[in-house]
């Protein structure tokens, strides 16, 4: 090989090398809670016949089509094909929601709809209906990109989601960020840190034995670290999400998912 060949190929390996490193350095560092799972939980929620939420998501496509209020009106109604109508619609929440003038969870959105657009009676937070009708909503945007609004009216919301994850609170004086933040990846009391990112929402815990909401989950935190829990559907709840989920913009939609 020619000095000017030589010369010519160690340049090209470098810059591969550069490359290389370039995009190394580029990885995302954060991952989901489904990475810190065991290899058996992990192959209950890749594949649907095992996954238990799925069970949920069966009953939600039945409330999808079913007529409901004085009406007699089905999602479908306006929303046609939830496979269709409904892609890509969890990735983009909370979100804000003008005539209320703040932001709503995809459960408050549905329930919204429930009684505004169908004329019946709200599910309570938590019901087996509402989570059902979530996940099954939620499956059609797996495998999306979580992309939080670009809505200027969110971001004082934001703002204060923020401030609650970074705020110490309750006997043990503990914040969200010192966990999911400062001590990710670490033991506690057996199981791995996560890092807290609100990926697979409605999930399905097998603490639990149930599917339940990230509200659920942001409780139980609250329970964690003896502070008073928030009502379910507290705005310093929502917002909490709405800061949880401009925090994983740009990971992917696992609903519904399964954790241990």
């Amino acid at each position: 090989m020619t000095r000017a060949l030589a010369s010519l190929a160690l340049g090209v390996l470098a810059s591969g090398l550069l490359a290389v490193g370039s995009a190394h350095a580029q990885q995302d560092p954060r991952r989901s809670g489904y990475d810190d799972m065991s290899s058996a939980t992990q192959a209950m929620q890749r594949d649907d016949t095992q996954n238990p939420a799925m069970l949920f998501v069966a009953d939600g496509e039945a409330l999808w089509k079913r007529p409901a209020g004085s009406d007699a009106k089905t999602c479908a109604s306006c929303h046609g094909d939830a496979r269709t109508g409904m892609r890509g619609v969890a990735a983009r929440y909370p979100a804000f929601y003008g005539s209320l003038a703040r932001p709503v969870t995809l459960g408050e959105r549905l329930n919204l709809c429930r009684t505004r657009q169908q004329r019946a009676e709200a599910w309570r937070a938590e019901s087996a209906e509402l989570l059902a009708l979530e996940a099954y909503v939620a499956l059609q945007s797996r495998g999306q990109v979580i992309t939080p609004p670009d809505d200027t009216r969110l971001a004082p919301f934001r703002a204060r989601g923020e401030q609650r994850y970074r705020r110490r609170i309750g006997q043990l004086d503990l914040a969200c960020a010192q966990c999911h933040d400062d001590h990710a990846g670490k033991r506690l009391g057996g199981s791995t840190i996560p890092q807290g990112h609100p990926t697979g929402y409605p999930i399905y815990r097998l603490e639990w034995q149930a599917l339940g909401s990230l509200q659920r989950r942001l409780r139980g935190c609250y329970s964690g670290v003896r502070a008073e829990a928030p009502p379910y559907g507290a705005l310093e709840l929502v917002e909490l999400e709405l800061y949880l989920a401009s925090r994983a913009a740009g990971m992917t939609v696992e609903s519904p998912a399964v954790r241990p």
